[in-house]
């Protein structure tokens, strides 16, 4: 997977966060665990693309950082959304095996960045 194929997956991510937090109940747990998921899932979009403007080789390897803790949030709260039982649990399997692989994805590519750094560590 390339960077723009990425940068898109975060963003359809991020656009479905957008409309389960809109389809949780209108009560005080719906709204807060929403606000919650709505603020990290869609912050590992928006920190992906700014990790693809990193700076520098460490730059970018801290924010793909930030994209792995914030999808791996996403997954907290969306199994505490379907634990919970304010929404079904089959409702909620394909956004949160999408999280899921997300958070994977980042962990890899900070693995594949790393290793790439210590290669050229001697250079």
């Amino acid at each position: 997977m390339d960077k723009r194929e990425l940068q898109t997956r975060t963003k359809q991510f991020a656009l479905r966060v957008i409309r389960l937090c809109g389809e949780l109940p209108q009560n005080t747990v719906g709204r807060v665990i929403g606000t919650q998921l709505l603020r990290c899932g869609t912050s590992v979009g928006a920190n992906y693309r700014a990790a693809c403007l990193g700076k520098s080789h460490p730059d970018f390897i801290n924010k793909l950082k930030i994209c792995e803790e914030e999808a791996d949030e996403a997954v907290y709260w969306i199994e505490l959304i379907s634990d919970s039982g304010l929404m079904k649990k089959e409702l909620l399997s394909s956004i949160l095996q999408e999280a899921r692989e997300i958070s994977f994805i980042m962990t890899a590519s900070i693995k594949t960045a790393r290793s790439s750094d210590d290669g050229n560590s001697g250079k």
